[in-house]
């Protein structure tokens, strides 16, 4: 993949988390996190991931962390990272088409109907036992969703030791995902939205 310039990518992620906090941060009240926990800090990434400027640097700036990797496929749990690989596999094709990422996603639950595959995404024939796969997850809190999606993934034989995440909370995930041996990638922390960790 062609490496863009550090400018470029500064400019797009400042604009990213300009939009994050006008489309996706609130902290007026307090809400239950998937994980169980709760808390006044919420991230709400469907209306960046829904936004066409939001999607697009989005994949944008994660594909700028893929092009370092040597990855066969990109993955993550249904429903939060079925848009982001979406619109990261297409842009991975834009900036390359000759070293572009397939993408699939895990649901949480096999339908009772059609195949009843948990891995969802791959043509016939098509495997990923032993391919280098990257998961990707909108918001991390502890992990404990992501590594279930890791755990299936890693059963169908993939190679599973990153994920990039679009803003983790900073609760315990990163440490919880290497105890696994992955890598915890952000493209953003709770930290970098002052009013965020003012309110934490």
């Amino acid at each position: 993949m062609t490496s863009r310039s550090d400018a470029i990518k500064d400019q797009q992620r400042s604009r990213l988390r300009d939009i994050i906090r006008q489309r996706s941060f609130s902290n007026e009240r307090e809400i239950t996190l998937a994980s169980g926990r709760k808390s006044w800090l919420y991230f709400n990434m469907k209306p960046t991931m829904m936004d066409p400027e939001g999607a697009f640097l989005l994949g944008e700036l994660i594909v700028d962390k893929l092009e370092s990797l040597d990855v066969d496929y990109i993955g993550g749990l249904e429903m939060g990272a079925v848009p982001i690989v979406s619109f990261v596999a297409p842009a991975s094709f834009r900036r390359n088409q000759s070293a572009f990422v397939r993408a699939f996603f895990v649901r949480k639950q096999a339908k009772e109907h059609g195949t009843q595959q948990l891995v969802e995404g791959l043509a016939p024939g098509e495997s990923l036992a032993g391919k280098a796969v990257v998961m990707l997850e909108d918001v991390t809190t502890t992990g404990g969703s992501i590594i279930k999606a890791i755990e299936q993934t890693r059963r169908a034989g993939a190679d599973i030791d990153r994920v990039i995440t679009l803003v983790d909370r900073q609760e315990g995930a990163e440490a919880a995902l290497s105890q696994i041996g992955v890598e915890l990638d952000p493209l953003f922390r709770a930290d970098d939205f002052p009013k965020a960790a003012q309110s934490a």
